[in-house]
């Protein structure tokens, strides 16, 4: 698909539910109307015997998946992004706080690391809808590892193959992809622009028999939605190609100049990472976001200067947020 040729429709609005991150936070204020925590509005959405018979909170892992509902001329569309890392984490959790996964259209993965596609195949199963899409690249089903500091490789888990998740099919792309009757844009391959965010220079891939580089990490996509009125909700997997290139992107692709929402992992997190992170918090003021939600890998360091730096836009994640712009 030509960037040109995109028609990113607006949505009336857009509601999104943290299903897996690495955090859970059921305690603390959020003083925000966009925010709300689990156990109010599943209260609200299901009732009190509801909640005194089912309910249980949902519990964190290192990993990411996000719930998305957009609402557009009286419609309304579901889909899924990133599923996880535990074989079973989205769908306990759908469970716990009453989220029916039958009603999701799509899935769309950010990349393919092992994080964010763990519990593809047992969510596809209770999805159970025939060819029902999953959004991929190519480069997903390559074999990935990390380097060790001494050298030696660890394999990375193997990425799904087609058999393996029936009833549904991949759906293979580089290129943007319009999704939910054009109320989400897939990126595709975000350009690298900035000169401080220089991917996974960690990364390693098995070809010819043998480990080579590969710091790009080239399928890391972003979603984007964009709110009449509001602007862009920009929702990153793990950043890989830089949350700045990416909000970038998502501004030229749109051709929309306001951001409504970043949210999802920055990867800020570790040494490669974290000297990083003055130059980010510098663009995202300049990007002057009215909401902005880092998690899974932003990392401590990268997530308290982002809310030291934004504090009227920050808000903390935690499994089971309801957010809704």
């Amino acid at each position: 698909m030509n960037s040109n040729n995109i028609s990113l429709r607006e949505v009336d609005s857009v509601e999104i539910v943290s299903l897996v991150d690495n955090s859970v936070d059921f305690a603390s204020s959020v003083g925000r109307r966009d925010v709300e925590q689990v156990r109010k509005w599943v209260t609200k959405r299901l009732g009190e015997e509801w909640i005194k018979k089912h309910f249980q909170y949902p519990f964190a892992e290192h990993g990411f998946s996000i719930l998305i509902h957009t609402f557009a001329d009286e419609k309304s569309h579901s889909l899924l992004f990133d599923t996880g890392l535990g074989r079973t984490s989205v769908v306990d959790n759908a469970k716990r706080i009453g989220i029916n996964l039958t009603q999701v259209e799509a899935i769309a993965l950010s990349h393919g690391h092992y994080d964010h596609f763990g519990g593809l195949q047992k969510i596809v199963k209770v999805i159970n809808r025939k060819d029902l899409p999953i959004v991929v690249h190519e480069d997903m089903f390559k074999t990935r590892g990390v380097a060790n500091p001494d050298g030696s490789i660890r394999k990375y888990p193997k990425f799904p193959k087609e058999d393996q998740v029936k009833p549904a099919k991949f759906d293979k792309t580089k290129q943007p992809c319009l999704l939910a009757e054009d109320t989400v844009l897939v990126t595709g391959e975000i350009p690298r622009k900035t000169d401080f965010e220089k991917g996974y220079p960690q990364q390693r891939v098995f070809i010819n028999g043998q480990w080579q580089r590969d710091p790009w990490v080239w399928d890391d996509r972003a979603l984007i939605i964009n709110v009449k009125q509001k602007g862009l909700v920009i929702l990153s997997g793990c950043a890989h190609a830089g949350i700045i290139n990416t909000v970038l992107y998502a501004k030229e692709l749109t051709r929309t100049g306001t951001v409504c929402a970043i949210l999802g992992g920055f990867h800020l997190a570790g040494k490669d990472y974290e000297q990083a992170i003055g130059k980010t918090v510098k663009k995202l003021k300049e990007l002057r976001p009215s909401f902005v939600a880092p998690s899974h890998c932003t990392g401590w360091k990268g997530t308290f200067a982002i809310a030291r730096a934004l504090p009227k836009a920050f808000v903390w994640n935690s499994v089971g947020n309801l957010y809704r712009f």
